[in-house]
């Protein structure tokens, strides 16, 4: 089967799905393609920085998570090894100037797949490979999917995560290991579990974890360390991580991280090491050919240390729309040289933007686990958390801008587009 689209996303997460809703907001449909047989909602939630919330209020979806979930006001970070406490103020109570909002990742997926009509994603569509066609000065994508389907986009946008197949074919370069692994879950009581709504933070030598209240009886938490070969191991096995936590790794933790951890829903417990795309590459490799580009993951993978993941994915949908929405507004439809201009603006607008929140969240992190001497210890303490780490969550403030409005016309021309 041979299909023709205007704009093809490959992967249906927060990159992709917010990726269809910014075009369809300017008047654009796009199809979104999914190797899973359903969303995928792996990892029990993340946090929304104010970035992140500038982004959903252009997307038109931000009201849907707002009246379910508060932010953070003020945070605690404690050094496992002395007992010492750090306040971490998260600034006024207006949302443009507050901490972090967690959410359920699902409940933010489900927020975008409610704003796209019901044929905007095709399920069990793996994408196999990717040919690059001349026409009109400019390239056309042809996709081919694991099922034989062949199509034809003038735009495609490869939101296929962190081992992209899109990235690869341009060249962007593999991901690298930062040597250090995550374990996330969460963790639900019956009745409450008696939190504020304030976020946690426990550091100790090679290890750091956190945790914050979603909201009464439900908790987020994540645990950071040196990554090991039993870590691997156990990997696909949530019982064993959630032993490995409970009987080694959480040496000299508070009690009150053994209960969160005991009381975690193994559904939702997941172990993997943090990956992270070389600042350098971001800038001086392609991160785009004619109409062919990446958003999330797929572009600018990085460790959590700033929770910039999820934001920066967000902050990609609305520029990407925005940059495609003005060629789409102002001639009624897509014109392939025009769209590759716009697929380039795109790029040249991201690219520094996300080499500095890689470069940020990596320093973040091993600032924080690597506290084996006293000078380390100073430096994380006096230097980092006091002078340099509120500079840096300067970042999580930056806005993306807004979509264009697209004219009756385009509105029509969008409509017009369905299968």
């Amino acid at each position: 089967m041979e299909m023709v689209e205007d704009v093809v996303i490959v992967g249906a997460g927060i990159a992709g799905l917010a990726t269809a809703v910014a075009l369809k907001r300017v008047g654009v449909r796009a199809l979104v393609l999914e190797r899973s047989e359903g969303l995928r909602a792996t990892g029990a939630a993340l946090g929304l920085f104010p970035n992140a919330w500038l982004a959903l209020d252009a997307l038109g979806v931000s009201h849907k998570l707002t009246s379910v979930y508060n932010p953070s006001k003020r945070g605690y970070i404690t050094d496992v090894g002395n007992g010492t406490i750090q306040e971490v103020s998260f600034g006024a109570t207006d949302r443009d100037e507050s901490g972090p909002t967690f959410v359920h990742r699902k409940a933010l997926l489900e927020a975008l797949v409610e704003e796209l009509s019901v044929d905007t994603i095709r399920f069990c569509s793996k994408l196999t490979s990717i040919e690059a066609h001349q026409q009109q000065g400019t390239s056309i994508a042809i996709i081919h999917l694991e099922n034989g389907t062949i199509i034809k986009a003038k735009v495609l946008i490869g939101c296929d995560g962190v081992h992209s197949v899109v990235a690869n074919w341009l060249g962007l370069g593999a991901p690298v290991d930062s040597g250090r692994s995550a374990v996330r879950g969460l963790a639900i009581y019956p009745k409450s579990h008696g939190l504020k709504q304030e976020f946690q933070q426990f550091v100790d030598v090679g290890k750091k974890g956190g945790l914050v209240p979603l909201n009464d009886r439900e908790l987020y938490w994540f645990f950071a360390c040196n990554s090991t070969s039993k870590g691997k191991d156990n990997a696909g096995n949530p019982k064993l991580i959630q032993r490995e936590l409970i009987e080694n790794l959480l040496k000299d933790f508070p009690p009150i991280y053994f209960d969160v951890v005991e009381h975690s829903d193994l559904s939702m417990l997941t172990w993997a090491p943090l990956m992270f795309r070389r600042p350098w590459d971001i800038i001086l490799k392609n991160a785009s050919k004619g109409t062919i580009t990446v958003a999330g993951d797929a572009f600018h993978p990085m460790t959590p240390e700033l929770a910039q993941g999820g934001c920066s994915a967000l902050e990609d949908a609305v520029v990407i729309g925005r940059h495609i929405g003005e060629v789409f507004i102002r001639h009624g439809r897509l014109v392939p040289r025009e769209a590759a201009e716009a697929v380039a603006r795109y790029v040249k607008e991201r690219r520094w933007r996300v080499a500095g929140l890689i470069t940020g969240s990596y320093l973040s992190g091993w600032v924080q686990q690597n506290t084996s001497g006293w000078w380390m210890k100073f430096l994380r303490d006096a230097i980092f958390y006091k002078l340099l780490y509120p500079k840096t969550v300067g970042a999580v403030t930056y806005d993306c801008g807004k979509l264009p409005k697209p004219s009756s016309h385009s509105q029509l021309e969008g409509q017009s587009l369905k299968i």
